[in-house]
């Protein structure tokens, strides 16, 4: 069974989570055939916006640890990176529907998306620090400037998860319904962008983004060096160990 499904049908590409029994957790091959879903859909003409989704009991729990640990990032190309830079980049309506718990890279790549729903169910978290880590997918310029500092600091510093009316009292949520709803409107929503011209909906986007993509590369960029040598020190290392261990970090001595 493919972990990560596409099916394109009138205009919408919809790219789903299909590893349920992990909680969606991504893999380094889940991050390639996400890149490639986004690459395809942004070069084929005939699609002219593009939706991601998980289940409706759980968005993605962030990365799969065991494979992130065995397969850590490896440069530029590696896959997360290059999905990364691909939703960053993606030029044309981009649609996500949240239900349940979304870790991490779950609600990071959430900032590039254009319409967001959730479930009311949603819980959105950003452990990167719990972790040993700091942030990534530009989420460190990106949060403060939609959540304000204050806001910004508590979900980034503190990673506690924060709920769907928090997050669309914060603007990262366009609307909040029944998580049994919430794939179903987002595809509804697209189907309705489907229907405009695309030259439209993709030069409207780029000039709402203008100013914003060179600092949101250099950013991730930032994040990236940043992120691969903390991955190395102590503290990650830490994190990583008591998580496997199911234990409490004890960040005491780093």
């Amino acid at each position: 069974m493919n972990d990560i499904l596409t099916h394109a049908e009138a205009g919408v590409m919809t790219i789903t989570f299909n590893r349920l029994e992990r909680k969606n957790s991504i893999t380094s091959a889940m991050y390639a055939a996400l890149a490639d879903a986004l690459d395809k859909a942004a070069s084929d003409p005939a699609i002219r916006v593009a939706v991601l989704q998980g289940h409706e009991t759980v968005f993605s729990a962030g990365n799969d640890i065991g494979d992130f640990l065995n397969q850590p990032p490896a440069g530029e190309d590696s896959p997360v990176f290059r999905f990364l830079r691909g939703i960053a980049k993606f030029p044309k309506p981009l649609v996500a529907a949240v239900c349940g718990p979304a870790v991490g890279v779950g609600t990071t790549l959430l900032f590039h998306c254009d319409l967001v729903f959730a479930g009311d169910n949603a819980a959105f978290s950003l452990p990167f620090v719990n972790l040993g880590l700091c942030p990534e997918a530009a989420s460190s310029l990106l949060v403060p400037q939609m959540f304000g500092y204050h806001r910004a600091a508590e979900a980034l510093l503190l990673g506690e998860p924060f709920m769907a009316e928090a997050a669309l009292e914060a603007g990262l949520v366009n609307r909040v319904l029944p998580p049994t709803e919430a794939n179903a409107y987002a595809q509804a929503q697209a189907r309705k962008l489907a229907a405009k011209p695309l030259s439209s909906l993709v030069e409207t986007k780029r000039l709402m983004k203008l100013g914003q993509q060179g600092p949101v590369m250099e950013r991730m960029q930032q994040e990236g060096a940043s992120f691969s040598r903390m991955l190395r020190e102590p503290a990650a290392r830490e994190a990583f160990t008591a998580f496997m261990e199911k234990r409490k970090p004890d960040f005491s001595k780093v």
